[in-house]
């Protein structure tokens, strides 16, 4: 079927009990749970001791930012929270000034959506998340209904940029006793994605293609982490590099990788001991000298001489074994080299990542505006309730913002009646506030990974209660408040997502197909080029590697979209699987022997697995 041809657009059904399916928790839950709570804590109970509660809600603006940044190497890590944090300080600067000069409610709420537009575009562009905008749009938000003057705004800047400052060390306190952890949670996750594919590619299972995806995307992810930080890699790293390459080993060679050794060498690597070694380091420069002295690239020694064996120009007698060994420290090498090069490679430039994102910008703009002032026509005290709900839902496209609002809408009934059970005993004293404050925040970050709505249940009493940190309130108006522009928030919010249908979705789906062709066409050049130095075969492997994950991630996001022609979806499949047999095809390239019982030659037939 011909890609070319458009269908009529169509509305998609919406899930309503799939949005609500738990799901594993994720596998450093504990992680963000335990640090915000070590980063609320302290501030808290230091201003309840001098009796000025009332300015906790700005200390816990600075120290909700160790949520961030989890999974980023310690020295990336460093970078990232700096920057959240002074992401955070500039948008409450802007909601402090605002709120000291006016109070308006129209022209706060308009402030309100405009920042919360910005702070989403910037987020997804620099992959910040989870949870991204949202705890930034929540607190400059709920600053900007607060009555302030100028003269209050630079000290309570200070409180937060001091609990920020507090929040950092927070993050970075497990770098002495773990230096190495995400880079390791990262390369497990590479190896066990690796191992499930293998899996089912020999046991010819339903679900290969997913599971393909699925691992291609986890090694993609794990070179991104590894390649986070800039300067000269350690020891460690290296060795969690070459464990990567073993991960697209099998990826390229699902027949010939062993799923329990892959598993093996994912749990030795999520523990803090020596990270296992793929080979001898010490037989490298053997190796190198026996490449030199007759070994092919492909792995296969210049004379046959026996089923299964062959000898080298040199003499020496290898079996397969040994020639899988010399052909996988050699690729190792090149491999570092590659990663060398890739790893001077400057990023892109933040303006040119912001502009495919304009569609959601002005989405989250326009939704946010409409659910405040929807609010205020309803007689609310605290429209940024609506405000923050509407700048919650904008995901990819419709369908997971459809199930975002759904989770939302669930996740705050039921948080309001959490909330009507914990306010009695809140209102105990204001330790049992700051108690009930800090259950909540590690609530909502244990359960969050499992399902939105489930971490929401959390988050709706914390914010509830955040509200009274100046003095107690009525539980009834706070409930029947919250309901109401939660709703609101929610219903609007997705009106106006359906309005603003990000139509350029398909077009960028177009391009991404275009980009995975010219990389698979450079990709085979370089492979069947007998002088490409390995950084550029390497490059060029990494390269497609990139444009088929984001192909899919393009398609994905393109998947759910209203109002659009239909997707090339055979031509999307089709892509893939052209991508796959090149990236095998240059893994063997690489110095990879052939399977037992094949000449060096490989061929695939159309549409296999590689």
């Amino acid at each position: 079927m011909s890609s070319a041809t458009p269908t009529s657009a169509r509305v998609r059904r919406l899930p309503v009990v799939g949005a609500l399916r738990l799901g594993r928790p994720s596998d450093v839950w504990f992680k963000p749970a335990l640090s915000v709570v070590a980063a609320v804590a302290p501030p808290s109970l230091l201003l309840m001791t001098l009796g000025r509660l009332d300015l906790a809600p700005y200390t816990m603006a600075g120290s909700l930012c160790a949520l961030y940044a989890h999974n980023r190497p310690y020295a990336a890590r460093a970078k990232v929270l700096a920057w959240v944090i002074l992401g955070m300080l500039g948008g409450l600067a802007v909601a402090l000034v605002s709120a000291s000069l006016t109070r308006n409610a129209v022209v706060l709420v308009t402030v309100g959506a405009l920042l919360a537009a910005v702070q989403k575009a910037v987020c997804d562009a620099t992959r910040v998340g989870p949870p991204a905008h949202v705890i930034l749009t929540f607190v400059s938000s709920a600053a900007l209904f607060v009555p302030q003057t100028l003269g209050q705004a630079p000290g309570h800047l200070a409180l937060a940029a001091a609990a920020g400052v507090w929040a950092w060390l927070v993050g970075m306190a497990p770098a002495p006793l773990r230096p190495h952890g995400p880079e390791r949670r990262a390369t497990a996750q590479a190896l066990n994605a690796a191992a499930a594919y293998a899996e089912t590619a020999r046991g010819g299972e339903e679900g290969g293609a997913g599971a393909r995806s699925a691992a291609y995307a986890a090694v993609h992810a794990a070179w991104q982490t590894l390649l986070a930080v800039r300067n000269r890699p350690s020891t460690t790293r290296r060795a969690l590099e070459r464990l990567v390459i073993r991960a697209e080993v099998a990826l390229a060679a699902p027949a010939d990788a062993d799923p329990a050794r892959l598993r093996s060498w994912a749990r030795a690597v999520r523990g803090t001991g020596r990270i296992p070694r793929t080979g001898d380091p010490r037989r490298e420069e053997d190796g190198l000298r026996r490449e030199e002295d007759g070994l092919r690239p492909d792995g296969v020694g210049s004379r046959p001489d026996g089923a299964g064996q062959c000898r080298t120009d040199g003499g020496a007698r290898l079996d397969d074994d040994s020639l899988r060994r010399d052909g996988d420290l050699l690729r190792e090498r090149d491999e570092l080299v590659g990663v060398a090069a890739e790893r001077a490679v400057a990023p892109r430039p933040l303006r040119s990542r912001l502009g495919p994102l304009a569609p959601v910008a002005v989405r989250s703009a326009l939704g946010c505006a409409l659910a405040g002032y929807a609010s205020l026509a309803l007689g609310a005290e605290r429209p940024y309730w609506a405000l923050v709900t509407a700048a919650s839902l904008y995901q990819a496209n419709i369908t997971l913002t459809w199930s975002r609002a759904v989770q939302r809408v669930v996740g705050n009934l039921v948080g309001v009646l959490l909330f009507a059970a914990v306010a009695p005993v809140a209102q105990l004293g204001p330790l049992a506030l700051v108690l009930c404050i800090l259950a909540c925040n590690f609530g909502a970050e244990a359960l969050i990974g499992r399902n939105y709505w489930l971490g929401s249940v959390c988050v709706t009493p914390l914010a509830l209660l955040v509200t009274e940190l100046p003095g107690y309130q009525p539980t009834g108006e706070l409930v029947t408040g919250r309901v109401v522009d939660t709703l609101v928030g929610a219903l609007v919010g997705f009106v106006a997502a359906v309005a603003v249908t990000n139509r350029r979705a398909g077009r960028r789906v177009e391009r991404a197909l275009i980009t995975v062709d010219r990389a698979r066409e450079h990709a085979a050049r370089v492979a069947a080029d007998p002088s490409s130095s390995p950084a550029a075969l390497v490059a060029a492997r990494r390269g497609l590697a990139a444009a088929v994950v984001d192909l899919r991630a393009t398609a994905d996001a393109a998947a759910g979209e209203w109002w659009q022609r239909a997707l090339p979806l055979e031509r999307v499949v089709l892509a893939e699987q052209a991508a796959h047999r090149t990236l095998a095809a240059t893994v063997r390239r690489r110095g990879l022997p052939p399977d037992p019982g094949t000449t060096s030659t490989y061929t695939y037939t159309e549409g296999a697995s590689p």
